[in-house]
């Protein structure tokens, strides 16, 4: 039997649209009503995937062109809040995980501390918080966008007030004794007093400590300052690369090897890397696809420039596609990791059409490449992940896509089997919560 993974599936779109523009969406499934999350989610857990971790952004745009750029297609928008749908997951399950993003901008951490300890009780301590460090949405509350790595310090300022919060009440603290009818001893109750850089706040918390430790941390972010982040406080880092052992190996080790500076167990960090599999009846059927994708005509262009259009808070569709895109067409709002993705495989814009960089983006590989390829047999996405397990000691994967049935079984029916029978994919789970099921292997 082969070493098991870790599994989770990414809501890439967020709480949003999901099936727009798609043809499943004449399934007729409402986007804005809790059914078809909670179905999808029955669905995962049935699969044994460990969590769903929903994507948000708190911003549409900061120029009428910008937001309409990012609502037109709805690849930005619009967004609810992923925090009022977790409740809905959380009912329609008994393990699933749901990790839900935040962004320490928007949420004061005693409201944050209070709303996801509840959560927390609620879940039987199945919750995950995406702690994200996006400054795009400062205009929205008031406050004045920070640099790259300041961010990351309020983050960090954020988290451990809510730890702080969280640890308010001592061992001891709760003794709901109907004998003597005391509730809880107050002199067991610490009232913290914070005055930091980016928060201030008093204690103690108003909620019961949690009886399975705190929720779940997963952050995203691969900068130097991302992964030295995710080593001192994640239990989950997603991240990006090509699915090939080497690759694998090495950012799992940079990731580890944070958490050892940061004095932490490096079995208690997991490296989760983001796939997005298009699955086909056979090699032959794989290589057509592929073959197919290498000369997109106007129309993939088009849909290749409005994505990325919202992405990068400007629009790509109405330049020459024959001529080198100006790299001065971009805001100082742009992010700068975005901009290095549009450019992808290329040293530099200057030379090079913008037609053929969005060709680049348009076309596929095969997942047995080892060059970020996506599409392949069942049989064949097994062996890569089996090889990443056994090979590379891959943590695990997170699926990305809509949170839509159609999605999840076209992704998973014949991919489950075949996990489970090489022993890579679990069966079942393990009583404590999301963060048990992380730490059974």
């Amino acid at each position: 039997m082969s070493k098991p993974q870790h599994f989770g599936w990414f809501l890439s779109r967020g709480f949003g649209p999901h099936g727009w523009a798609r043809p499943y969406y004449e399934w007729n499934y409402n986007w804005q009503q809790p059914d078809l999350y909670q179905q999808s989610a029955r669905e995962l857990e049935q699969a044994g995937f460990d969590f769903v971790l929903i994507e948000d952004a708190l911003s549409i745009g900061i120029t009428p062109e910008t937001l309409d750029l990012r609502v037109r297609k709805a690849y930005g928008g619009p967004k609810h809040d992923p925090w009022t749908l977790a409740p809905y997951l959380f009912a329609a399950t008994k393990h699933l995980g749901v990790i839900p993003t935040a962004n320490p901008a928007a949420y004061p951490p005693y409201l944050a501390a209070r709303q996801f300890a509840s959560l927390q009780h609620l879940s039987s301590s199945r919750l995950g918080i995406n702690v994200v460090t996006d400054v795009g949405s400062a205009h929205h509350f008031g406050t004045d966008r920070l640099p790259h790595d300041q961010a990351y310090d309020r983050a960090q300022e954020w988290l451990d007030a809510l730890r702080l919060l969280w640890h308010s009440w001592e061992d001891g603290a709760l003794i709901a004794d109907p004998v003597t009818q005391i509730y809880a001893d107050g002199s067991k109750i610490t009232a913290p007093q914070h005055r930091g850089k980016y928060f201030s706040f008093d204690g103690p918390l108003n909620a019961e400590p949690l009886p399975n430790g705190d929720p779940v941390i997963a952050s995203p972010g691969g900068s130097p300052r991302g992964i030295d982040f995710a080593g001192a406080n994640s239990q989950i880092q997603l991240a990006l690369s090509n699915l090939d052992v080497d690759s694998i190996r090495a950012y799992r080790e940079r990731v580890r090897t944070a958490a050892a500076a940061a004095g932490r167990d490096i079995s208690d960090i997991k490296t989760f890397f983001v796939i997005k599999p298009i699955i086909v009846s056979s090699a032959e059927e794989a290589d057509r696809v592929v073959e197919a994708s290498l000369h997109p005509d106007e129309g993939v262009l088009r849909e290749v420039a409005e994505a990325w259009s919202s992405d990068l808070e400007t629009d790509l569709t109405s330049l020459d596609l024959d001529r080198p895109l100006d790299t001065g067409i971009f805001g100082d709002h742009v992010s700068k990791g975005t901009i290095k993705g549009l450019l992808g495989r290329f040293d530099s814009f200057d030379e090079v059409p913008l037609r053929d960089i969005l060709t680049g983006k348009a076309r596929l590989g095969r997942v047995t490449d080892g060059k970020g390829g996506t599409v392949g047999t069942a049989n064949e996405f097994a062996d890569v992940i089996q090889a990443l397990g056994d090979d590379a000691d891959n943590d695990g994967l997170i699926f990305s896509g809509d949170l839509h049935p159609v999605t999840i079984h076209r992704a998973l029916d014949e991919l489950v089997p075949i996990l489970r029978r090489r022993g890579i994919l679990r069966t079942d789970f393990t009583s404590g919560g999301l963060a048990a099921n992380l730490g059974e292997f």
